[in-house]
């Protein structure tokens, strides 16, 4: 993801510390986000994005959960002994006697 924020801060014709002003962070924040840098915060990517004009994608990070869909899938195909319905043998004997 850093490599592409780089790309788009180049192909944007703009320097480090262009961006790391507009985003109202340091120099040293903005490279670590273009390294990839597990100290850079959440919120100085968000700047960032921001500042490149690219914090719509924000909205593709969790838009397609495959692995969600995948496991509420097998949890509908197979339901589980308990929430299965089963009649109480009493239910059943009530059942006869009012018939």
């Amino acid at each position: 993801m850093g490599e592409r924020l780089r790309l788009a801060r180049k192909r944007r014709k703009l320097s480090n510390t262009v961006v790391a002003q507009r985003a109202g962070v340091s120099r040293t924040t903005v490279y670590k986000v273009e390294a990839g840098d597990p100290g850079a915060t959440l919120g100085a990517y968000i700047r960032v994005l921001a500042v490149l004009g690219l914090e719509g994608d924000l909205n593709l990070l969790a838009a397609d959960d495959r692995i969600g869909r995948k496991l509420q899938d097998l949890a509908l195909e197979s339901p589980s002994d308990a929430s299965r319905q089963k009649v109480p043998p009493s239910s059943a004997q009530n059942r006869k006697g009012s018939a």
